[in-house]
């Protein structure tokens, strides 16, 4: 079974985010789905334990995290969605927080660490704990069994195009105008019933 691109979950037209800048990080995206669909075709048919096998078997986290990563990043993007200051996640952002805005603060001095890669709010379905968490490359750091629900990429490609190499700290207060709550907040009400997120929804 292969992969596919997700083209329902391509944004347009977003505040600060051009749609040169959306269509070049797509295009990297693509090719992660690509990647994807060729790794494991060639595992399927390459001797299990040689070397070519060990590593593809090593790359596959690279590969599989930047496909899942970019679709769940796409997909909580959107202009014209309302902040999201209401429903059952605000509300627990405040309890783990004090408030919205510390949460916010939180969120954007994790992004503005130096390296490449995510920041992610994780929910720990079981604890009910939400976490701000750095991901290095596409596969360093998850922490296991949370589900992410809102994902931001830092890697310079996400706003060389907008932005230059130097210009993360704009990028991240644009895509804090263009977050679809609407999609955030469904994926924390289904990780809340201890259901991973489905990234390939797109809330109206």
């Amino acid at each position: 079974m292969s992969y596919f691109v997700q083209e329902q979950l391509k944004p347009h037209g977003l505040k600060g985010i051009s749609d040169d800048q959306i269509e070049e990080h797509w295009t990297l995206y693509r090719g992660y789905v690509q990647n994807v669909n060729g790794l494991l075709e060639e595992l399927a048919r390459i001797e299990p334990g040689s070397r070519s096998w060990a590593e593809l078997k090593r790359r596959a986290g690279f590969e599989f995290d930047g496909m899942v990563l970019h679709e769940y990043y796409f997909g909580n993007l959107r202009t014209g969605v309302e902040p999201g200051r209401q429903g059952a996640l605000p509300r627990a952002l405040a309890r783990t927080w004090r408030s919205f805005g510390e949460w916010e603060r939180d969120f954007v001095t994790t992004a503005a660490m130096r390296g490449i890669g995510w920041v992610i709010l994780y929910h720990d379905p079981f604890s009910g704990r939400l976490f701000n968490w750095w991901i290095g490359e596409h596969e360093a750091n998850h922490p296991v069994g949370l589900a992410p629900i809102l994902v931001l990429d830092v890697f310079e490609h996400a706003y060389m195009v907008d932005h230059g190499a130097g210009g993360r700290s704009p990028y991240v207060a644009a895509f804090l105008d263009n977050i679809n709550w609407r999609v955030v907040e469904q994926r924390f009400v289904e990780s809340h019933q201890r259901r991973l997120p489905n990234r390939f929804v797109v809330a109206a």
